[in-house]
């Protein structure tokens, strides 16, 4: 039985075992709705549970798996250590390396110099950054480091392309945008970000510099019986190799949601910046994901559902964070172990498996909250 003959078949049990109730109320559509609303849930919750469960035995996974829909918790889950040595066991609270999905905060905190009149995306970045106003650099602009079409090499000085034809994934280019967020704002890359921190209500998050928590989800590579910690965790985030502002956040699932909420719903940016870091600007091929859109540090299904997403891997730490903007709904997957010797592939399968049924749920329960909307009132 698919997912949506699933839903059908069990909420129309609900609806004939309720109907005597429902008919009292029928005529009130906001508790109809209502009534929808916490019925699909429900569900939904039951499939999240079967579905994520399955993962978390197939791969023995060791992370923290949460998919939230405002303050409602429709699955989470927290399995396997943040220390293997002293056996210290994950939960809620446990602080780990998000990696990538650190861009998506630059580019927000860009965004808000462009809201404030310090800059426009637009602006070369050799008006701001003297490395740029050499003849090969000096068209690139800040939305070209923004959506990874800069042509920029992080191996090497020169370009990989001209400047706004091509996407070439660089971590340099947003230490760069870092670079320009400080000389702009005249604070710290830290600074600027805690604001930013505090603006979205993340109690528990910090960057590589700043983190002073006991919750640490140390990075460890291998596996639970054969593992080796990461060292100087998690400091080396901080290295120029990584840098904060392409990598070195640190969080927790419920504050990575605390900021889709508040980030999705208004609260960060103007309507019109916020469209801005949303809309697809150029293409990524993802080694892991396959074809999808790219925003403005954010990564976009090509098909549906609507949804804002963005990986992150440094050594150790395979992350995914899932915006589903049509249910206002969060999926977040994070993990301290990865075992490299399988190579990436593998490291994320875990990952890409919870996306593929979010995914999946996600279509269905817009199908569905539709149809039984519009479906007519009894008389």
């Amino acid at each position: 039985m698919n997912f949506k003959s699933l839903f059908f078949f069990l909420i129309l049990a609900t609806t004939f075992s309720c109907k005597s109730e429902a008919e009292k109320i029928v005529d009130q559509t906001s508790t109809r709705n209502a009534l929808i609303d916490s019925t699909i849930n429900q569900f939904q919750k039951k499939l999240l549970t079967q579905q994520i469960d399955s993962v978390f035995s197939k791969y023995q996974f060791n992370g923290s798996v949460a998919v939230l829909k405002n303050d409602e918790i429709l699955y989470q889950k927290d399995s396997g250590f943040e220390d293997f040595k002293q056996k210290k066991k994950l939960d809620s609270s446990s602080v780990f390396a998000i990696a990538s999905v650190s861009k998506q905060f630059t580019a927000v905190l860009i965004l808000l110099q462009e809201d404030s009149g310090k800059l426009t995306t637009e602006d070369q970045v050799s008006k701001y950054l003297n490395t740029f106003q050499t003849n090969q650099f000096k068209n690139i602009s800040i939305k070209e480091l923004l959506n990874h079409t800069s042509g920029i090499s992080d191996y090497g000085d020169g370009l990989l392309s001209e400047p706004g034809k091509e996407f070439h994934y660089s971590n340099k280019g947003y230490r760069l945008l870092g670079e320009i967020i400080e000389k702009v704002s005249g604070k710290s890359y830290d600074e600027n970000v805690k604001e930013l921190f505090s603006k979205a209500g993340m109690q528990n998050s910090s960057t590589a510099n700043s983190f002073q928590g006991s919750r640490l989800a140390s990075a460890f590579t291998g596996d639970a019986k054969s593992y080796h910690e990461v060292e100087n965790m998690p400091k080396r985030l901080a290295n120029k190799s990584i840098s904060v502002p392409a990598g070195g956040i640190l969080s927790t699932v419920n504050d990575l949601h605390r900021w889709n909420t508040a980030l999705y719903g208004g609260v960060i940016l103007k309507p019109e910046s916020l469209n801005k870091l949303m809309e697809k600007s150029s293409n990524r091929n993802h080694q892991i994901l396959g074809k999808m859109g790219y925003g403005l540090g954010l990564m976009t299904n090509v098909g549906k559902p609507l949804a804002y997403f963005h990986t992150g891997y440094v050594k150790g730490a395979p992350s995914l964070l899932i915006y589903y903007p049509e249910s206002q709904t969060s999926a977040i997957i994070l993990s301290n172990i990865a075992d490299e010797v399988k190579g990436k592939n593998a490291i994320f399968n875990p990952h890409k498996e919870v996306k593929q049924i979010t995914d999946v749920i996600q279509n269905t329960v817009i199908d569905l909250r539709k149809d039984m909307i519009e479906a007519p009132l009894p008389e």
